[in-house]
């Protein structure tokens, strides 16, 4: 039958590892991420063993495959001591096979780290920094909740490069409270004057269970932040940025590889509390899995810290590879839609031509139009 699928093959579909830190100085009132303010200093030693722990339990999911890119989110990472991730990565390499040019990137609040400290990390394995500025304006920190001011975000970059750090993102926000175009354009100046390879540059949201959720800030309007996205983005392109993702913008061939391999549908095995995690099983299955969010209980977790599992079933799949490709602004080629969910282009080929005739999709490969990337939601409906 031409719409029989075809199970996936784990060995062709690249490999990341994604690590959670859960530990911050402050929660800031806009995250939703899980993260959790700590008074005193985090229990490194028991947090590496509660990992490794974490890690055997899962090894029979990697199979021998190379970990090609690894991500340290959190919280705050860099809260964590360089000697942490020596050991951490001493310990990964007894189990994991990595890939001779991995990328390995680190989060790193401004407020948390100074040039001995990037140092650390460096010579500890890490080659590429994801700082979290969020904005270069006094005013703005302390309204986003930030634990340093204007000052340190300038320095942080600065230390970083002498510590090495050629390849580093840099996060900022827009839509702030009170913000106008220029305010936001600012902030984007400041960045570029570092000369950055990778911009993370996406628009503040309330997100529930938050301080800003239940307490919102009067945000601009939608005339506004369309006005400073349309400034913005100008910006950035003239600087030579592309924005190869929905709010990720790079350099010629500075792309995060960690952020390809999720929107390409790529596998990534989660260690950490709250860590999530997605793995092409032997038998073609693609699974969901995540981790125990509460640090406490990951900690003292006896056996497994896997909290819950899902496969994500035949009829899922096109939603779920789509929902991830069309994110890139070159969308993906047709044949990866098969090889990374199993299923034959010819089970979506009908809806792919009526969005291509009507000018939301390119043809020839799986990709929105500058149209459909403005209609996006109500392109992946079409899959429900």
């Amino acid at each position: 039958m031409a719409d029989s699928p075809v199970a996936p093959h784990p060995d062709q579909v690249p490999l990341s590892l994604y690590v959670h830190v859960p530990w911050c100085v402050r929660k800031c009132p806009y995250c939703d991420f899980n993260s959790h303010a700590l008074e005193a200093e985090p229990p490194e030693a028991d947090y590496l063993a509660a990992i490794i722990d974490d890690l055997h339990h899962d090894a029979g999911l990697v199979q021998g495959r190379p970990i090609q890119t690894v991500f340290i989110g959190g919280g705050t990472p860099s809260l964590m001591s360089p000697d942490f991730y020596h050991r951490l990565f001493d310990a990964l390499g007894q189990v994991l096979q990595w890939a001779p040019d991995a990328e390995i990137t680190l989060e790193a609040n401004p407020g948390t780290v100074d040039q001995a400290r990037f140092r650390g990390f460096f010579q500890a394995g890490i080659n590429r920094l994801s700082l979290g500025i969020q904005s270069f304006n006094r005013h703005h920190l302390q309204v986003l909740g930030r634990i340093h001011d204007d000052r340190a975000a300038h320095q942080a970059i600065e230390a970083a490069l002498n510590a090495g750090f050629g390849n580093f993102n840099l996060d900022l926000m827009h839509g702030l409270p009170d913000q106008d175009p220029e305010g936001a354009l600012a902030d984007l100046d400041a960045a570029l004057s570092w000369q950055p390879p990778h911009l993370s540059w996406y628009q503040l949201t309330l997100e529930p269970n938050t301080e800003f959720y239940s307490r919102p800030p009067e945000l601009p309007n939608d005339d506004r932040l369309w006005a400073i996205y349309q400034a913005g983005a100008d910006r950035l392109r003239v600087a030579g940025f592309t924005d190869y993702e929905v709010s990720a913008w790079s350099q010629p061939a500075q792309a995060s590889r960690h952020n390809l391999n999720y929107w390409s549908f790529g596998d990534y095995l989660a260690l950490g509390a709250g860590g999530h995690g997605k793995i092409t099983l032997a038998n073609g299955h693609i699974q969901r899995y995540w981790k125990t969010r509460q640090p406490g209980a990951y900690l003292n977790r006896i056996g497994s810290r896997t909290a819950g599992t899902q496969v994500i079933q035949q009829d899922e799949l096109a939603l779920e590879f789509l929902m991830n490709a069309l994110r890139l602004r070159d969308g993906v080629p047709e044949p990866l839609f098969a090889g990374r969910t199993g299923l034959p282009i010819e089970s979506i080929a009908v809806i792919l031509e009526e969005l291509r005739t009507e000018g939301l999709l390119e043809r020839g490969r799986i990709q929105a139009t500058e149209r459909g990337q403005r209609y996006l939601n109500s392109v992946l409906e079409r899959f429900l």
